[in-house]
């Protein structure tokens, strides 16, 4: 397994973010203007619900590949089913850290004084 790391590209990350290099938001101009581009970055919502989603497959297919490792499937070894389920793991892990993470700056912000 080859691992190759480039430098980081601000601009593209920030292309990335749905705003311009200026600070300002793509998205609120091209919904005004109804030119909202079909490739345009999703917003916060969509990106948990696709992790949050992505953490779910991982579960289920961990649970398949465990169910069928059970059940002597010549196809699938232990090996792969460790690794599914090792990836699942990571993955829940990292959705309550998140989880964790949200409801603490929640808190934090509904705390501030006005």
């Amino acid at each position: 397994m080859k691992l190759e790391l480039k430098p980081f590209d601000f601009n593209q990350a920030v292309a990335r973010a749905g705003l311009r290099p200026d600070g300002t938001p793509l998205l609120d101009r091209a919904r005004a203007s109804g030119e909202v581009d079909a490739l345009a970055p999703a917003g916060f919502r969509d990106a948990m619900a696709q992790a949050l989603q992505d953490v779910s497959n991982a579960q289920l297919d961990s649970q398949r590949l465990q169910r069928e490792f059970a059940l002597d499937n010549p196809t699938v070894s232990l090996e792969q089913t460790m690794v599914a389920m090792q990836r699942s793991q990571i993955g829940f892990q990292a959705a309550i850290q998140v989880r964790n993470r949200l409801l603490s700056a929640y808190t934090e912000i509904m705390n501030m004084q006005v």
